[in-house]
């Protein structure tokens, strides 16, 4: 049994030999992930659709205080503002574990874990004679004015203007000023948070800075809300706070984290997110590190409750409904290994459109255009922007650094129907956009990934990516163009045989480029994803039914739980594969609902209609479950049934007295489902539109 501690030998290996070609080129390929997590029991719309709830934040510190306690020891907890979304009332938040780059600690507190559990708490009437002793190592005299909570009268809450200028010699000078509030202004607002994202900063006197200290006391301790500094002025603030504690039990931290592009810091987020704790691992050096962190996370989760996948019917794992996204970028910004090489990154963009496999194997039940992370060539429809876009930046190849180009010519490209550039299959909305907040990071982010049940699927995951990366370097190996799929590609592509062997092509390729990768984690992924239906033999003759993705259609209507985050779409849809072997497909005769389908085609597909919610697509047709099935041999006829939940399929039984004649065939069998075809070269047969009423319970 391989060591929980470490992962696979031959993962490794593998991992070990694609580094070395990595290095041999002069690149360093950081990767970065952002699994999630959800409680054992989740309940609570917070574990569905909402990004916040009653239970996550508490959750969210259980889990940042064993990282910190067990995992990085030397951090710095703060939690953190993020984006406040339309629809939501307040800013999402985030908790931040922050360390040095260097392994050092950016702040020495008293006691490891912080806040700290052990020391003295601070008492209302100590307050102001802490931050009397704060001004004291900083130099300046605060001038704290008191505040009222409308929300919690027995709050206390104090606030003291703080900024810091930088000296020519490189230090710091501290500079604080008066706040004089009319009694009536002497108030926070009623939203709820920290008290440092409440004040009544339009009071400030103009010309001060928007930086404020705020210090606040409640029945859990005591918090302060950093003012916004650089990297540089928080640290040395956050240490005056530390050596100042003297006993004291280490405060709450709140406030804001600057953006650390050159890699001072080492950063690991929990965040709230639709329906789930999504974790911003911190930049990882090589997939070593990247799986170490996704083992210690795993393990982390288990500690509190947490894992990285639901219960679904009839006891399937499946995914928490969140995302195990995985990130590209550089150790800094000066050595970012795309920025010169845009010909390679094209090569890699062209690669993941000539795979599906890539797509929508390792993606969520929901793909296609209406998903988080539909494919370039699924949101522009005409392939012909990516193709000229492509070509542009092959052709741009010159060694010299094209940030710029890369940033301006993607983002726009890389983005859903709606222009949304974040929800795209390979998103570069962080890549490089001077216009936006944290736009210049140099990161692309592969979005068509779902958190999986065992971290070692994920790790193979990651380590299929860096060695597909490895041998794109190569330009023989980089497709030229793109391909026109056409209807083929939400028809046939998306079945789990056509999957499974793009995927096993993918392999090959990598196995013939010296990287061989064990199949064994991809066709477990394969099989989680496509559980069997029915597996059934008699004789020379076999047929298997597996679920096949649909892409499933936007509708109009917009959530109100969730705010404007959440999508509808009708997932009313299902479908699922007929494999049949040789002699059943020449021997036997199924027929689903009273429509004879054309078994003898080697790929075929039945899509249905599971159920009817509101709102949805067509609601004057109804549902098509249960599914009765008869399957006929020259010898049995068989019956069967597919109800809801459609788990598995049910036998019902079966009589003697097989075929009477011939199985339909050739061009009869196409007149028989004449009607079930969207287009003639569809491999998939649409219940919808077949002349017969559907059966209906």
């Amino acid at each position: 049994m391989t060591d929980p501690a470490t992962a696979p030998p031959w993962m490794e290996a593998v991992a070990g030999l694609a580094e070395a070609r990595l290095q041999q080129a002069g690149i360093c390929l950081t990767l970065g992930g952002e699994p999630t997590l959800v409680p054992l029991e989740p309940v609570g719309e917070e574990w569905t659709v909402s990004a916040d709830g009653p239970t996550k934040l508490t959750v969210a510190r259980q889990l940042a205080r064993v990282l910190q306690e067990r995992i990085w020891p030397d951090s710095t907890l703060l939690y953190c503002p993020g984006k406040r979304y339309d629809g939501e009332v307040n800013p999402r938040w985030s908790l931040r574990l922050f360390r040095g780059g260097d392994d050092r600690p950016p702040v020495r507190w008293p006691s490891p874990g912080q806040p700290g559990p052990a020391g003295a708490p601070l008492g209302a009437e100590q307050a102001t004679l802490w931050l009397a002793r704060l001004s004291a190592r900083l130099g300046v005299t605060l001038q704290p004015v008191a505040l009222r909570d409308p929300l919690d009268p027995q709050r206390r809450v104090w606030a003291a203007p703080l900024t810091a200028d930088q000296l020519a010699d490189g230090g710091l000078a501290w500079q604080a000023a008066a706040w004089p509030l009319a009694a009536e202004l002497s108030e926070l607002s009623g939203a709820p948070g920290p008290a440092g994202l409440r004040l009544p900063l339009e009071h400030l006197p103009d010309g001060l800075p928007r930086q404020v200290l705020t210090l606040e006391l409640d029945p859990d301790g005591w918090e302060l809300f950093l003012p916004p500094l650089t990297r540089e002025p928080l640290e040395r603030l956050l240490q005056v706070v530390a050596d100042s504690l003297e006993g004291l039990a280490a405060p709450r931290l709140s406030g804001m984290l600057p953006v650390d592009c050159d890699g001072h810091w080492q950063v690991l987020g929990i965040t709230a997110d639709p329906g789930v704790l999504e974790i911003n691992l911190p930049v990882c050096h090589g997939w070593s590190e990247y799986a170490g962190w996704l083992r210690d996370l795993e393990w982390a989760g288990t500690q509190v409750g947490l894992r990285s996948w639901k219960s679904g019917a009839g006891g399937r794992r499946s995914g928490t409904g969140g995302g195990n996204h995985l990130l590209w970028g550089g150790p800094d910004l000066s050595r970012h290994p795309f920025f010169t090489r845009p010909a390679w990154l094209v090569g890699i963009l062209r690669f993941w459109q000539h795979h599906p496999s890539l797509s929508y194997l390792f993606s969520g039940p929901c793909v296609g255009p209406a998903s988080q992370a539909p494919r370039a060539d699924e949101a522009a429809g005409d392939t012909l922007d990516l193709v000229l876009a492509y070509d542009a930046l092959a052709r741009a190849d010159d060694g010299s650094d094209q940030r710029g180009l890369i940033g301006e010519t993607l983002r726009h490209l890389h983005a859903d129907r709606s222009g949304n550039n974040h929800r795209s299959e390979i998103s570069f909305d962080k890549f490089w956009n001077p216009g936006a907040p944290a736009g210049c990071l140099g990161l692309v982010e592969f979005r068509a990934l779902e958190s999986l049940p065992e971290v070692e699927w994920s790790n193979a995951v990651a380590l299929l990516w860096s060695c597909l990366a490895v041998h794109l370097l190569e330009p023989r190996h980089r497709p030229d163009n793109l391909r026109d799929w056409g209807r083929s590609l939400h028809d046939r592509a998306l079945l789990p045989s056509q999957l499974w062997a793009d995927l096993e092509e993918i392999l090959a390729l990598l196995a013939a480029d010296g990287l061989v990768l064990d199949p064994a984690p991809f066709r477990a992924i394969w099989e989680w994803r496509f559980p069997s239906l029915l597996q059934w033999q008699e004789g020379p003759w076999q047929l298997e039914l597996r679920p096949a993705p649909e892409p499933w259609p936007l509708i109009c209507d917009t959530p109100l739980t969730g705010g404007f985050t959440s999508r509808f779409v009708d997932s009313s849809l299902e479908r699922f594969e007929l494999w049949a072997n040789p002699a059943c497909r020449r021997d036997c005769r199924l027929t689903i609902n009273g429509v004879t389908l054309p078994l003898q085609q080697p790929l075929l597909a039945l899509r249905y209609r599971r159920h009817r919610l509101y709102p949805c697509l067509h609601p004057a047709i109804a549902p098509q479950l249960p599914l009765e099935l008869e399957l006929v041999t020259p010898h049995n006829c068989h019956r069967l049934r597919l109800e809801e939940p459609a788990d598995q399929v049910q036998w019902l039984g079966a009589e003697p007295g097989g075929l009477l004649g011939p199985p339909v065939s050739g061009a009869d069998g196409a007149a028989a489902v004449q009607g079930g075809r969207h287009h003639p070269d569809d491999v998939t047969i649409d219940l919808r539109l077949t002349p017969r009423p559907a059966f209906t319970s």
